[in-house]
This record gives C-alpha cells, structure tokens and sequence, in this order.
C-alpha cells in the first residue's frame, strides 16, 4: 500500500506540474535594434508597480551595429521604450549623463503591454503601439516575432519627422541640427506616418489582437514599411524589414 500511495503521490504532483507549466506565459524577449546613423541610448521604463528589465545604462551603435535583448517577466507587465540621443559621457553613462532628448519630451515612445489577459481560451496578449502625442525625436518600428496567433502588424514611423515640421515645433541641437519636433503639428504626425498614434484617443487604421509573441523588437530608424492587403480590406498585414 505504502508503495502504491507514493506511486499515486507521484503521479499527482506530476499532473499538478504539467498544469501549472501549462497555465504559465511563455517567455517573450523585448530586442532593440538601431539602424539609425548615429548611436542611441535606449531608455526602458516599466510603469508603476512592475519591475525594470533593463539597466539603462547602455549605447547602442548606429549603421545596425547596436543589438540588444531584455526578457520580459513571465506574467504581466507594462511600460515603455524611448530612444535617447545625443547623450554626454562626461558624466557618466545614462542614466546619469545629460542627453539631447529622450530624458524628456519631445520624444517617441514605444508604449508596450506583455502576458496580459484576453477574452476566450487565449490568455497571452500583447499590445503595443507608437505614441507621437509627446512629440518625435528618432524614428521607431516595432513588430512582434514568433506570434502564436491572432492579427500583429508592425506599427510605427520610419520617416524622419524632424527636419520637415513647422520651424515653431523644431527643437535645435548643440550643434544647430534638428534633434526633434514638438508635437503634434495639426496633421502633420499623422499625414506622414499613420500607424502610430498622435492623440489620446487615435488609433492606427489597422487591427491588432496579438497572441503569444516570443519576441517584440523595436528598430530605430527602420528604413521601410510596406503595407499590403492580406486578402481583404478588413485585414492589413504590415512587413517590416531592418536591413
């Protein structure tokens, strides 16, 4: 009997296991990459009550040599990526050293939500956009990777809104060039890039419900963004390429 209850023991912890492992989020990697001509510090900021996943304290290099991966808690969680530029190294690495933008609006936020929880037997959502409502500094594109499922277009800006907003919403470098735009000029953000949001309450013309993603990558300075129709009006699939 003794061994009989221990083999049932066994089994039982063994199923209880297996249904928590089952229950459990998947592991999902936030990846960064910048293309942009000039380095970036990127800023990862969780909102309140989540852990930080990142330091912050590290440079990407520009020309697509600057790569780097974060993981994501594996229950839910919720913040922020910003591209930081111009940083000083006289005092240190961010987040002490003084940068150009980023630290401070105008700046475009990448706002990103993991692992939440959705209508239905498919527990693991994903949410994420880009926000111009506090302005633009670098161009920004994210796109979820090795999705389980569900509509996850690549959303964001690829062009350089800088140079071409009205000359009141320019904000100058140290060294006289455009570092970023205050935002958002009356339809000028959305003229030019409409997959990102330049209100409160904007939304990108394209559905998104994005199940289970392994990896959500953000590329500063993605040279294209291609949208095609994927079968009918309703549904437009974004294909995203960073080099």
């Amino acid at each position: 009997m003794a061994g009989t209850a221990k083999t049932l023991l066994l089994g039982f912890l063994l199923v209880l296991a297996v249904a928590a492992t089952s229950t459990q989020a998947a592991a999902t990697m936030l990846t960064l990459h910048n293309l942009c001509p000039y380095p970036v510090w990127p800023l990862v900021t969780p909102n309140t009550g989540f852990p930080a996943i990142s330091e912050n304290t590290g440079r990407l290099d520009g020309g697509g040599r600057g790569l780097v991966s974060f993981r994501f808690p594996d229950s839910f969680w919720a913040g922020r990526v910003v591209a930081r530029t111009g940083c000083s190294s006289s005092s240190g690495p961010p987040p002490s050293s003084r940068c150009e933008t980023g630290s401070a609006p105008p700046a475009t936020v990448v706002p990103l939500v993991v692992h939440a929880e959705a209508e239905g037997w498919q527990q693991d959502l994903a949410a994420y956009s880009v926000s111009l409502v506090d302005g633009f500094n670098v161009p920004a594109v994210v796109s979820p990777q090795a999705v389980g499922g569900g509509q996850c277009p690549a959303l964001g800006c690829a062009a350089d809104l800088n140079a071409g907003g009205p000359p009141s919403q320019r904000v100058p470098g140290a060294r006289g060039a455009v570092v970023a735009c205050k935002g958002p000029p009356p339809g000028y953000f959305k003229e030019r890039c409409p997959l990102t949001r330049t209100t409160a309450t904007d939304v990108e013309p394209v559905p998104q419900r994005c199940f289970a993603p392994g990896e959500i990558k953000v590329v500063f300075c993605q040279s294209a963004m291609v949208n095609a129709a994927a079968g009918d009006a309703g549904r437009i699939r974004t294909v995203v390429a960073d080099n």
